[in-house]
């Protein structure tokens, strides 16, 4: 299997890892620091224009704690102020400033000099007014519960304060402190995956891997990072044809569901594959061929019940010899005719197959070669299919490369675990899913040898899309089919 993206540590791995790295050298890390500050400060932007975009005259509230996320947090405080001459910053230090590291005390002084007229300080007693961002600096992954009475009736105050963006560097400190998003500087450690107060996790990378020369820890669990897409950004081949690109297959659509199939199609086209033939009931040919002209379409014989019927197997099994995978379920229902197919295409099939949504059942599942299936289950089909099993456990039971999609969307072959932390509520809608099918199916039939790669690519750049759109149009007023259009955008966009 691909290794792909960066290591996922425990608090203590991550420790030994950075002494290894900085080797007690103060400018190392000093210049590590300022490059986490940096990035919170361009995320945190980057993430603020989901609900309109930091304002020119905005309030931050930073947070410091004794360690370095403190001294991380006034550093993105810094070049937000830099950034924005309107704006004003409130600094509270939870610990007195004797106690500060001689890093994160670097900080506040380079802070005080540039920005002192538009810097208060406020004490653990905080007033009562709202801010635009908070940064939480307080804790590092090196807390150790219990927190102080001052600190807990702080996290209160600011948990009952108005801000429209409460950032954590690093970890919610505590957990005490909620945050909408997190920024893992460098590396993510593992407890922000189990954390209720994380809010959304964006994996800063600071460089830190491949580190030449400093073990590693082996770890089942990853990040995946945007060097995923790097190839499909790059230059095709001057001497390609579109057979060079693949051909996938796509199965599904019902007179009860027939809108899932037809993203799936969209999806794909966008995907770089060089083929698409989708399978629909016959009657919904004219209306989808209108609308993706580029693709194949085969009409099949429908059920009563205007699903696939059975007698339109030859259908597919003809056309099987041009296929380089096959994506099956978008839109198809649930009529019992239908599933046989479906079972029966799934079991013959001699190319990587992608089950999605209907197709999702225990017994389709059993039919797929396993190294060559991927599945792309929510919550509810992965409980519907794994029986109360865990992701890895079902993953190594069945040989399936599964993509369990959700907040943070995991990726999971054998006992593996890569995590994608793009993506956002922007995706919780109805046809989410089919987009992602079409995706991860065009990317498997171009790189049939390597479906783990594919699905790790889709997830990614599902995901990156996503975040595009809730950018440009925030979170709500959207549908789902926009996404197609930022997928260009996302792919070249700089890792």
């Amino acid at each position: 299997m691909t290794v792909l993206g960066d290591p996922i540590l425990t608090t203590e791995e991550a420790a030994a890892f950075e002494a290894r790295l900085f080797k007690g050298d103060d400018k190392k890390e000093w210049a590590a620091m300022q490059h986490a500050g940096h990035a919170v400060a361009e995320a945190v932007l980057a993430d603020f224009e989901e609900i309109g975009g930091f304002p020119a005259d905005g309030s931050i509230l930073v947070l410091v704690g004794k360690g370095h996320n403190g001294g991380d947090a006034l550093l993105a405080a810094h070049l937000l102020l830099a950034r924005f001459p309107e704006a004003r910053a409130t600094v509270v230090l939870v610990f007195a400033e004797k106690t500060l590291r001689t890093l994160t005390l670097r900080s506040l002084q380079a802070l005080m000099r540039a920005m002192k007229t538009r810097v208060t300080f406020a004490s653990v007693q905080l007033p009562g007014a709202g801010y635009d961002l908070s940064l939480d600096g307080v804790f590092g992954f090196q807390f150790r519960p219990p927190a102080t009475p001052a600190v807990i009736q702080l996290a209160a105050r600011v948990e009952a304060l108005p801000i429209r963006l409460r950032a954590a560097v690093d970890l919610p400190s505590g957990g005490l402190f909620r945050a909408d998003f997190t920024y893992a500087t460098g590396i993510v450690k593992s407890p922000v995956l189990e954390s209720a107060a994380a809010g959304r996790v964006r994996y800063l990378d600071l460089g830190f891997f491949p580190a030449e020369g400093i073990a590693v820890p082996p770890t089942p669990v990853r990040v995946l990072t945007p060097y995923v897409l790097a190839p499909l950004a790059a230059f095709r081949s001057a001497q390609s044809d579109k057979r060079t690109y693949g051909h996938v297959f796509i199965v599904g659509g019902s007179l009860g569901y027939p809108g899932a199939v037809l993203m799936a199609v969209l999806a794909a086209l966008r995907s770089g594959v060089g083929l698409v033939t989708a399978c629909v009931p016959e009657s919904l040919v004219p209306a989808f061929a209108a609308r993706a002209p580029e693709a194949m379409w085969v009409g099949w014989p429908e059920t009563p019940g205007g699903g696939l019927a059975l007698e339109g197997e030859h259908l597919l099994r003809s056309r099987f010899d041009r296929a380089t995978a096959l994506v099956v379920g978008p839109g198809l229902g649930r009529d019992p005719e239908t599933l046989a197919l479906v079972a029966s295409l799934v079991k013959s099939a001699r190319v990587p197959v992608l089950l999605d949504a209907d197709a999702l059942r225990p017994d389709i599942v059993r039919e797929g070669t396993p190294g060559s299936l991927v599945l792309t289950p929510h919550a509810g089909e992965f409980a519907r299919i794994a029986d109360e099993g865990n992701l890895t456990e079902f993953a190594a039971a069945t040989g399936a490369i599964v993509a369990l999609k959700g907040p943070v969307t995991r990726v999971c072959a054998g006992g593996d675990v890569h995590h994608s932390f793009f993506g956002g509520p922007v995706l919780a809608r109805g046809g989410s899913g089919d987009l992602l099918a079409g995706l991860i199916g065009g990317l498997l039939a171009q790189t049939p040898v390597d479906p783990f790669l594919a699905t790790c690519r889709g997830v990614v750049w599902h995901g990156l899309a996503a975040d595009l759109l809730a950018r440009q149009h925030g979170q709500t007023s959207v549908s789902v089919t926009q996404l197609l259009d930022f997928l260009p955008a996302a792919l070249r966009a700089k890792a």
